[in-house]
């Protein structure tokens, strides 16, 4: 048998990954609110401060429930996306 030993942070992240794949392939509905990590990976950004900017001026859709903490909209960012998509040919 081998062990395989990896990092807590991305073992979460891995943990993260797996249950995203496992809803995608059974069609289960996204989340309402996402994490910034996850609405950065979404959007493809790395930059908080883009992702604060696009919060800021009202392109996507957030709620602040406690001071510190801040969930983004997964349907506003689909549509941001989808805004800004270019069509084919």
């Amino acid at each position: 048998m081998n062990v395989i030993c990896i990092q807590d942070e991305a073992f979460y992240e891995l943990i993260e990954e797996v249950v995203n794949r496992l809803k995608e392939k059974h069609n289960i509905k996204k989340d309402k609110w996402i994490s910034p990590d996850r609405a950065m990976e979404l959007l493809n950004i790395k930059s908080k401060t883009t992702l604060q900017n696009l919060r800021d001026t009202g392109k996507i859709t957030f709620t602040q429930p406690q001071k510190k903490i801040i969930l983004y909209d997964y349907d506003s960012i689909v549509e941001y996306l989808d805004e800004h998509a270019k069509k084919r040919f």
